[in-house]
């Protein structure tokens, strides 16, 4: 049985063998003014530890770990694995990464390995077995991390080794070349395939490369790392039954399924880097909640910058108390941890201007460094907060493969992105307080009052059968253009679009037309006329009623939105990109009909979320103005942070955050 978190975590990625060991004492000192009780270590250590392939040196890692348990900090000891020393480079030249254009890349970066490498494989292996061998019962041993951010920069590789494993791969999935050529539709351009051998990765081709296959290269990818993640697992298991075995993903990153990847580990955590130019980071918050879907449980923030990132065109910094709230916006939405990249900032290197929990002047007055922390004291009170759940009320279905397909090429518009259409909807439900949980197709769906599907391209006959039952029994779901339109092998529905959900929705779709890069046209509503753009189509109802119509060309008066009444339930269609406005009136009158409100009424910009553990509601506000907000609560509660009791009314600063329990 792993062991249960007591305690929220607070720490960062420590690496004191960029540093003197004269520093390691004043960074004991330091983490315990800030704090911190967990620090990730070993992630980009390959190099120090084995200086060739005979030789195995932990010398300062030992010191490193008995640092740690002699200051009681718990260790998330890392396999080292993420970035191979140059001596595997020299020594097994084809364990390095091929480009799309057949160019073998070089080490001097990071994560300079591939995929299917043989050669990387057994010595990562044979690291990680020395590590779990030496550390399994070490006394600041806390968690078991395996290689770090897989996928951020080598996400495909086109070496021959990836071929033979690919064609043996498509071989596994597919059984005979037959079944493969009829999920490809290789009769269309002649790209029937009689032997495995004769099968390329999707590479340089002369124009559109086959969309199946491209769909399929990416699964076989985000395959192939996972498996060099299992056998690292596989091995840390080997010497640690209780400790919990991990990796850190990055959120909204394409490459990797997190869906698959989730069951592989015992917790998901995610490295989230929101641009300070941003406002309000809607597509991080999204992040927080589709990492803690993945299991449906907590998670853990496992980077963050405290202040400034070093790779953007323009490094915003964190103004002050952005931070600690976008901190606590992890916290609201389901983290057990907030870590951050890095402990000290580097002296040299690619990242020595990314900000560290500790700045380059070491100045424990500075901003930098008060904000770090007080926060991290701040957070000792939060321990009652672990392995409390998010307390969801609708959901958005996510599906990587839906993604992969949905952006290949020759569609009927580059304009419409998953990223585009997800955050459309969940932007304003987060303006509502309208707490989501994100859901693959694979999952029940009846927990939920409302499930909202945009731009699910691709959707199989299982989770139209399902999204069927489910309105039928008295769900309300919500589909939006381009969505239904093609099974899991990318052949498009006939009958009319959107073929997977027609019925369901009670329409049928006759023909798309996309609109201009910057074109604006209109709808008309019955709350007045609003903008449009991307996307406009021919609608044709089959028993669903007409909400909003278009304005303008040949579609003018022609459906443009539409509600069904089916079964118990209702479905609605929304066949363009309307504005804000109009989409948060809309998602209103759904979510009334629904019966979901949220936990209280708040001034616009003031967030309000629920976290629940037994008998006992967490209520977290946080203020994303820039001025006090003063709204009722209708009653008194026991403050979490700080202590103290809230009666009637709240007081909210600019900023600011107030857990209350209930």
């Amino acid at each position: 049985m792993l062991r249960e978190q007591q305690n929220f975590y607070y720490g960062g990625d420590y690496n004191p063998e960029q540093w003197d060991e004269r520093v390691w004492l004043e960074d004991m000192r330091l983490m315990k003014k800030a704090g911190v009780n967990y620090v990730s270590v070993n992630i980009f250590s390959w190099a120090k530890l084995q200086p060739n392939e005979e030789t195995y040196d932990f010398t300062t890692l030992d010191k490193i770990m008995n640092m740690l348990a002699e200051n009681g900090i718990g260790a998330d000891l890392a396999t080292g694995t993420a970035a191979p020393p140059a001596w595997i480079a020299r020594k097994y030249p084809e364990s390095l990464p091929v480009d799309v254009d057949g160019t073998r890349l070089l080490p001097g970066s990071r994560q300079h390995y591939c995929p299917n490498s043989v050669d990387y494989a057994r010595l990562a292996g044979a690291l990680t077995r020395k590590v779990a061998e030496r550390y399994h019962d070490h006394p600041a041993l806390v968690m078991w991390h395996i290689n770090n951010e897989y996928g951020c920069h080598i996400g495909e590789c086109y070496c021959g080794k990836c071929q033979t494993d690919f064609q043996d791969w498509l071989k596994g999935k597919y059984g005979t070349t037959e079944q493969l050529n009829v999920s490809w539709s290789t009769d269309f351009w002649s790209q029937r395939y009689y032997e495995w051998e004769e099968i390329f990765l999707p590479g340089k081709t002369p124009t559109y490369a086959n969309p199946n296959q491209q769909v399929d290269f990416k699964r076989f990818m985000s395959d192939s790392l996972l498996d060099l993640y299992k056998m690292e697992r596989d091995i840390l298991r080997e010497f640690s039954v209780d400790i919990p075995i991990m990796t850190n993903l990055m959120g909204l990153h394409k490459p990797i399924d997190g869906f698959k990847w989730a069951p592989e580990m015992d917790l998901v955590s995610w490295d989230a880097y929101p641009d300070p130019h941003d406002v309000i980071p809607y597509a991080q918050f999204m992040a927080h909640d589709l990492t803690r879907s993945l299991k449906k449980k907590p998670f853990l923030l496992m980077e963050q910058a405290a202040s400034a990132v070093n790779w953007r065109s323009q490094n915003g910094v964190k103004t002050p108390g952005v931070m600690r709230l976008w901190s606590y916006e992890s916290i609201a939405h389901g983290a057990d941890g907030i870590m951050f990249f890095q402990w000290r900032a580097s002296q040299g290197g690619a990242e020595k201007f990314h900000s560290g929990m500790v700045p380059h002047s070491g100045d424990e007055d500075s901003r930098n460094f008060r904000e770090v922390a007080e926060l991290g004291q701040e957070l000792r009170g939060l321990d009652e907060l672990v392995g409390s759940e998010f307390d969801a009320q609708v959901a958005i279905v996510f599906d990587w493969e839906n993604w992969w397909a949905l952006e290949l090429d020759s569609k009927p518009s580059d304009l419409v992105t998953y990223m585009r259409q997800l955050l459309a909807y969940y932007k304003v439900l987060h303006r509502l307080n309208v707490r989501v949980d994100f859901v693959h197709p694979s999952e029940d769906l009846t927990g939920y009052k409302v499930v909202f599907a945009p731009a699910s391209y691709q959707a199989s006959r299982d989770f139209a059968a399902k999204v069927t039952e489910y309105v039928e029994a008295g769900g309300h779901f919500v589909a939006n253009f381009f969505s239904g339109i093609v099974d899991e092998n990318e052949r498009v529905y006939l009958g009319g679009y959107p073929g997977a959900y027609r019925d369901v929705l009670g329409i049928y779709v006759e023909e798309f037309a996309p609109l201009k890069h910057g074109e604006k046209h209109e709808i008309q509503t019955q709350y007045g006329d609003f903008d449009i753009a991307v996307w406009e189509e021919v609608i044709h109802l089959r028993g669903a009623e007409a909400i909003a119509s278009f304005k303008d060309g040949y579609m003018k008066d022609m459906p443009a939105v539409a509600v069904n009444k089916f079964g118990a339930g209702t479905a609605y269609y929304v066949g363009t990109q309307p504005d804000s406005g109009y989409l948060e009136r809309l998602l209103r009158d759904c979510l009334d009909a629904a019966d979901i409100a949220p936990a209280f009424a708040v001034p616009d910009g003031v967030e309000v979320t629920v976290r629940r553990k037994g008998d006992v509601t967490y209520y977290f506000f946080l203020n994303h103005t820039d001025v006090t907000q003063v709204f009722p609560i209708g009653g008194t509660f026991a403050e979490l942070v700080g202590g103290g009791a809230v009666a009637d009314f709240m007081t909210l600063p600019a900023r600011d955050v107030k857990i209350l329990k209930g």
